[in-house]
C-alpha cells in the first residue's frame, strides 16, 4: 500500500518556512510541485500579500504559494481540506520548536479519515538528533533529514539561498534507519528542484556527524568568526580593534571550537553511536553545493547567528551542545565546553546580545 501510494505526486506543507523551509518550499514549487507554506506573524503576512521572495547566486524567484499559520491560532487558514492522502508533511522548525509544532499538527485530520500523525510521512528537516525521537512520539512515519543547505532568514517574506549550483543537500531515510518508496521519491523531486538529496539506511549517522559540525554554530554566534559583518562587533566586545587582540581573539575561538568537537567525538564514542568523518562529508558534497555571493553579499551567519540577529527570543543550542551535555552526562563522559558554550548562549538570548558581542573573556566567569 506504501509503494502504491508514493507513485502519485505529492503535495508538501512546509511546517516553519524560514531559511531552509523557504528555500525548499520555494525550489519545489519553482519545479511544479503542489506546495504549502506553514509561517508565523511578519513573516506569514509578508508571504500572503506579496509571496515569498527567494533570492540566489543565479537570480531571485518569487513565489505565489498558499500559507497558512500555526493550526493552534485563529484564522490560521488551516481547514478540512489542507491535508489530504498525499501530503508530505517537512518540519523545518528550530529544534526548541519542534514540540509545538508536533502537537499542532499531529491531529489534524485528512480527508478519508485519519489524522496526520496517523496516516502522513513527517520529514524533520532539522539540526539535532533529538527531533525524530520526539516525532515518533507522535507519529507513525519519520523520516530523518541531515540538512546541508546555507540559507538566511532575516526579514519578512524573504530568504537568501547561498548554495551553488545546487542549493543544498538532503541526504533522508526512514527512522530510526532504513529507507523506501516514498523516501526515494521525495529524493527525485527534490532533485528536479535543485536540492540534491541521497537516500540513506543509515541516515542517523550522517545526522550525528552534522551534530558535531553544528557545535561550533553557537560558538559562531558569540563571538563571530572572520566575518567583515562582524568585525565591529568583535572590536566592541574587546574593547579594542588592536591586531593584537584580534588574533588572541581568533586563538581562543579556534581552542574552544576544538574543544567542543573532541568532546562530542569523545561522547559518541562512549554512546556507541557511528558518525560520519569531516573527510567523508567533504567528499560526499564536493563543490556541488559551494557557498557563494548572493547580490554581491557573502553569507553572513548561519541557524544560531541568525537567531540572534533577529532577536528571536531562543535558539537551538540546547539541542546541539546541549545534546552532547546530556549525553555526557548519561554516559560518564565530561562536557564542560559544551556547558559553557549552551550557558552563554542561553545569557545571549536573555540579555539581547547581538551576534558576535559576547565578551570572550568572561566565559571563564560562567561554571562549566
Amino acid at each position: 500500500m506504501h509503494s502504491e501510494e508514493s507513485k502519485e505526486p505529492m503535495r508538501y506543507v512546509i511546517i516553519g518556512a524560514g531559511a531552509v523551509g523557504g528555500t525548499i518550499g520555494v525550489r519545489l514549487s519553482e519545479a511544479g510541485r503542489d506546495v504549502t507554506l506553514a509561517a508565523r506573524g511578519a513573516h506569514l503576512a509578508a508571504i500572503r500579500a506579496d509571496g515569498l521572495t527567494l533570492n540566489t547566486p543565479d537570480g531571485e524567484y518569487v513565489a505565489r504559494i498558499p500559507a497558512v499559520g500555526d493550526p493552534a491560532a485563529p484564522d490560521s487558514g488551516v481547514t478540512d481540506a489542507t491535508l489530504t492522502p498525499d501530503t508530505v508533511l517537512v518540519l523545518t522548525v528550530k529544534s526548541q520548536d519542534t514540540e509545538a509544532a508536533l502537537r499542532s499538527w499531529a491531529d489534524l485530520p485528512v480527508q478519508g479519515g485519519g489524522t496526520a500523525a496517523e496516516r502522513l510521512p513527517l520529514l524533520t528537516a532539522q539540526n539535532g538528533v533529538a527531533n525524530e525521537r520526539a516525532a515518533a512520539r507522535l507519529f507513525d512515519r519519520v523520516y530523518p533529514v541531515c540538512v546541508w543547505l546555507p540559507a538566511t532568514h532575516l526579514e519578512p517574506g524573504r530568504v537568501v539561498a547561498s548554495g551553488h549550483p545546487y542549493s543544498g543537500m538532503l541526504h533522508l531515510g526512514t527512522f530510526p534507519a532504513g529507507s523506501d518508496d516514498l523516501a526515494r521519491q521525495v529524493s527525485a523531486d527534490l532533485a528536479a528542484a535543485r536540492i540534491l538529496a541521497p537516500v540513506r539506511d543509515d541516515i542517523m549517522r550522517w545526522k550525528y556527524g552534522k551534530l558535531l559540525r553544528n557545535l561550533g554554530n553557537a560558538i559562531q554566534a558569540l563571538f563571530g568568526l572572520g566575518g567583515s559583518a562582524n568585525s565591529s562587533a568583535n572590536s566592541s566586545a574587546n574593547g579594542s580593534a588592536d591586531g593584537g587582540v584580534d588574533e588572541r581573539r581568533a586563538a581562543q575561538v579556534a581552542e574552544l571550537l576544538a574543544a567542543v568537537r573532541a568532546e562530542g567525538e569523545a561522547v559518541l564514542t562512549a554512546a556507541g553511536i557511528p558518525y560520519t568523518s569531516v573527510t567523508e562529508e567533504a567528499t560526499e558534497r564536493g563543490d556541488r553545493v559551494e557557498v557563494v555571493p548572493v547580490a554581491g553579499q557573502s553569507r553572513q551567519g548561519g541557524s544560531t547567528w541568525q537567531s540572534l540577529a533577529r532577536d528571536a527570543g531562543s535558539a537551538e543550542t540546547d539541542y546541539l551542545n546541549g545534546e552532547i551535555v546530556l549525553l555526557g552526562r548519561l554516559h560518564g563522559v565530561p562536557t564542560p565546553a559544551n556547558a559553557t558554550v549552551q550557558r552563554a548562549m542561553r545569557r545571549a538570548v536573555q540579555e539581547r546580545i547581538p551576534p558576535g558581542a559576547f565578551p570572550i573573556a568572561e566565559l571563564t566567569a560562567l561554571p562549566g
